[in-house]
């Protein structure tokens, strides 16, 4: 039996299945990818960028980085492999999506069932006082109208924890998954990196470059999420 068909077979026979995404789930929908050997992370020194220090210190750089790439997300949708993943909870045999991005692409597909660890860049509040803020004040550059902070976008930064509610969902499901699948993700950021080590389950690991923790998981589709995703479905469908 080939792996395709294993974790075909697992999905089948899960009562609870639970998929984790990183980057390279949105690398096809024309996202770049920071992470990856030819990704941003090679060219945009994120941790300059994508922290409080930018953000307090060096506004205009930070506001310029996240303006791009909202701008850039504008021009994205969510591909076929999220909504594979949206009528995979729709037919019951996918039950969570925990992810590290920040774009909204599952919801967009029509999953429900989301919990956004490192929060979503289309909502923005003040950094300052919390005050709720509009996209377009935030790309004005404008400052938070009721204390004069600075506006950014509800995004996890650098050095930031993880919003408790979506974290705690996360954890919670993995734990009580029969499988848990990884999907493009380096597992390189803690504490989201430490999920799939959660659960008694079985774990698989989807990814187009395969990391060192690959050794942690029962089966391992390397190749592209959405490319990996459209076979699976392919083999749930003619094997029903």
């Amino acid at each position: 039996m080939n792996n395709l068909q294993k974790v075909a077979d697992w999905l089948r026979s899960s009562k609870k299945t639970v998929v984790l995404t990183g980057a390279g789930m949105s690398t096809e929908s024309g996202v770049p990818d920071f992470r990856s050997a030819s990704g941003w992370w090679t060219k945009t020194d994120l941790q300059k960028v994508a922290t409080v220090d930018a953000l307090e210190f060096n506004y205009p750089l930070f506001h310029e980085f996240y303006s791009m790439r909202i701008r850039l997300l504008e021009k994205c949708a969510p591909h076929e492999g999220h909504h594979i993943l949206a009528k995979w909870e729709k037919d019951g045999i996918l039950h969570r999506i925990a992810t590290q991005n920040v774009d909204g692409f599952h919801f967009q597909a029509g999953s429900k069932c989301v919990d956004e660890l490192h929060g979503s860049i289309y909502t923005f509040r003040c950094h300052s006082c919390g005050q709720s803020a509009s996209k377009e004040s935030f790309l004005a550059k404008e400052r938070c109208g009721h204390c004069q902070g600075y506006l950014r976008p509800n995004v996890v930064l650098f050095g930031e924890m993880l919003p408790e509610k979506a974290w705690q969902n996360a954890l919670s499901n993995i734990q009580s998954a029969d499988l848990v699948i990884v999907i493009g993700t380096s597992l390189e950021v803690y504490p989201v990196n430490q999920l799939p080590m959660m659960t008694k389950g079985k774990k698989v690991y989807i990814n187009k470059e395969i990391a060192s923790h690959a050794s942690y998981f029962d089966c391992i589709l390397e190749g592209k999420a959405k490319e990996v995703l459209i076979k699976l479905d392919e083999l749930l469908s003619t094997n029903k």
